[in-house]
């Protein structure tokens, strides 16, 4: 795993989080096929770059995406 393959999965999981809902950790994984450390990896380059949000759901962690609003 490099660089570019984490960028590629990180958008095929924004991909998944654009339509507003929020996504388990388990639900991402088992649509876009990645492995534990695919979509952590992914995950983390999404978080870094703050366009994702995290939500805990009792035992379950939800991802979703940041609504970011700039004006000026």
């Amino acid at each position: 795993m490099n660089k570019n393959d984490i960028g590629h999965n990180a958008g095929k999981i924004w991909k998944l989080l654009s339509d507003n809902t929020c996504w388990s950790c388990a639900a991402l994984q088992e649509k876009s096929g990645l492995s534990d450390k695919e979509l952590g990896a992914a995950i983390g380059w999404l978080a870094r770059e703050n366009k994702i949000e995290f939500k805990e759901e009792g035992e379950d962690v939800c991802v979703y995406l940041c609504v970011n609003v700039y004006i000026g």
